[in-house]
């Protein structure tokens, strides 16, 4: 099947009768917990196009939050796929050996920072990478019961990586508790600070002096902390990069106190930023990784990169069935070399350029932008009431979306009002200016 588009192709208003059809056998099978931006069902995919049961043509420019980076259906995917099928399906990693396991290990191991020798756990999903990394950190530090993690961060769903996750109260209602030692300390966002009345440089000053000054001298003995979870750069939370000072100030403070420092590249990773992985940008070398979203593209896939002592453990402390079989873990060789054949961290670095340069114009003619930001093709644009308050516009950013949708363009929301753009990183500078076409009538529409 191809899809043969130019541009998204609106035949029919959506949902049509169709997707309607399914949209209502949906709401009485599946689980209500799962959170819907919009009413589409697709049939097809290929590239940044999703074809829906009614014939409608979107660009995806949220890629499956970003997952899709390499494009849906990228051809040495798909062909990875169809030739390891037709010679193995599944074979547990837990009681055997799995050769297509250590080919990929030996790759990313040497692509994550990092001059030490690495070891690689297979998990399935985000959360379960996030759930390793925990146990992996607090399992090599008896006596240390506390791991510090960042308001507003989201690490996943499960009941220890919920402890962390603290984007929305919805996450975290009826569920303690929690994973026992979680402690929460503000991230600092320099555009909307979480001290009132601060911003830039000031911001980030003031997160550090609570850690220094409160958190380990009236709460948290420093000693006792077995290690610290951060985006590099808050996805769920808005889109907001971490300051580099911040960053290299964490990096201190677990060499300074002795505890382990887990960066969470679950979205950032595998070239979304304009480098391999976000904490390239901060020179950081990290004790964990945790990745999984794009790695697969889109098949579940979930590995976990740390120092190898961390991963130093007693046989059955810590195992899955399905962890990167062979189907996954062929996708996830096609991904690497995908890549690296076609530059995409430095085609997502040159494009997001441009598109953020672009946004800008649009912010240059709508007052209720206020804020364009992001690194790569990881980008978030801040809906406000105010310029100068920055109070969020939530209902707006909430109608832009469905406007955009409404005219074939696919994009998703993050933090409290913010757009979150990310597009595949095959996509071309073309259909960037359809989409800023597309989101300038829906910004225009959805104010009026």
């Amino acid at each position: 099947m191809t899809i043969n588009a130019s541009r998204p192709r609106i035949v029919i208003e959506p949902p049509g009768p169709k997707a309607r059809e399914w949209i209502e056998r949906d709401k009485k099978l599946l689980s209500t917990s799962l959170t819907r931006t919009a009413p589409l069902v697709p049939e097809e995919t290929e590239y940044i196009w999703i074809k829906d049961v009614d014939g409608n043509i979107y660009m995806d420019f949220g890629s499956g939050i970003a997952v899709v980076n390499v494009g849906h259906r990228h051809p040495k995917v798909v062909k990875a796929i169809k030739e390891v099928v037709d010679e193995l399906d599944h074979t547990n990693s837990c009681d055997f050996y799995n050769y297509l396991q250590v080919i990929y290990g030996e790759r990313l191991t040497r692509l994550v920072p990092g001059n030490f020798h690495k070891r690689i756990f297979y998990g399935n999903s985000g959360t379960e990478s996030v759930e390793c990394a925990l146990k992996a950190v607090r399992w090599h530090s008896p006596g240390k019961p506390y791991i510090i993690g960042f308001v507003p961060g989201f690490h996943g769903r499960t009941f220890g990586s919920v402890a962390f996750t603290t984007t929305k109260l919805t996450a975290r209602r009826r569920f303690f508790p929690f994973m026992g030692g979680a402690v929460h300390v503000p991230f600092p966002n320099t555009y909307r600070c979480p001290f009132k009345g601060l911003e830039g440089d000031d911001c980030v000053e003031a997160v550090l002096s609570y850690m220094e000054d409160f958190l380990f001298k009236h709460v948290v003995p420093p000693d006792e902390v077995a290690g610290l979870i951060i985006e590099p750069i808050l996805g769920a939370g808005g889109i907001v990069p971490a300051p580099e000072r911040f960053m290299r100030e964490l990096k201190r403070m677990s060499k300074d106190y002795g505890f382990y420092m887990i960066i969470d590249e679950v979205q950032t990773g595998f070239a979304r930023t304009g480098k391999m992985f976000a904490i390239e940008y901060y020179g950081i070398e990290p004790d964990v990784m945790t990745l999984a979203k794009a790695g697969a593209n889109g098949l579940p896939f979930g590995p976990c990169v740390a120092r190898a002592e961390l991963l130093e453990w007693d046989p059955d402390a810590h195992e899955n069935t399905l962890g990167a079989n062979p189907v996954v873990i062929s996708a996830a060789l096609a991904v690497l070399d995908v890549i690296e054949e076609e530059k995409l961290p430095e085609r997502a670095a040159e494009l997001g350029d441009y598109f953020m340069r672009r946004l800008r114009e649009l912010m240059d003619k709508h007052e209720e932008i206020g804020d364009v930001r992001g690194k790569g093709l990881m980008i978030g644009v801040e809906f406000v009431k105010d310029r100068e308050t920055k109070a969020p516009n939530k209902e707006l950013r909430n109608k832009v979306i469905e406007e955009a949708f409404k005219r074939g363009l696919i994009i998703l929301g993050s933090g409290t009002s913010a757009l979150r753009i990310q597009p595949p990183l095959v996509i071309k500078k073309g259909h960037i200016d359809i989409a800023v076409e597309i989101l300038d009538e829906a910004i225009k529409v959805a104010k009026s």
